[in-house]
């Protein structure tokens, strides 16, 4: 809930309710009062708090379907993908979105044994780190 995804982000980012209201330009009881539910902010103060922390207001607004808090600035939980009988991963359209992924596009993919994880990169861009690297 809003609530719970306000609590959780403030608690992240290690502000008090009041130094969240001296940024957001209300009062600490205000901060309190949507923390637990009792009122909610307007659509302009709901921009501040999600410009404060560097999420959306989607974000804030929406329970997480995975009961997870919402991560860091920067990070992002995109939601889960299914592999196909042939491998095939159809990636969250949100993630499609927010990387500018294409149809066509070509990603590499990464691996990591010791966290048992997988990234996907654009080529494109893995390839101009690549340069860089080989510079040094």
């Amino acid at each position: 809930m809003f609530g719970d995804n306000l609590t959780a982000l403030r608690k992240i980012n290690k502000m008090t309710q009041e130094q969240l209201a001296e940024k957001v330009g209300v009062s600490r009881q205000a901060v309190a009062k949507w923390e637990s539910g009792e009122t909610s902010p307007d659509l302009f103060n709901s921009k501040l708090l999600a410009d404060a922390f560097g999420v959306t207001i989607d974000d804030l607004v929406n329970p997480d379907t995975l009961n997870l808090p919402i991560p860091p600035k920067g990070k992002y939980i995109f939601g889960i993908a299914t592999v196909g009988d042939k491998g095939q991963v159809v990636i969250p359209a949100r993630a499609r979105r927010h990387f500018d992924i294409k149809v066509g596009d070509r990603l590499v993919v990464l691996g990591d044994d010791a966290s048992n994880g997988l990234a996907l990169l654009k080529e494109d861009g893995f390839l101009k780190l690549a340069e860089e690297i080989k510079k040094y």
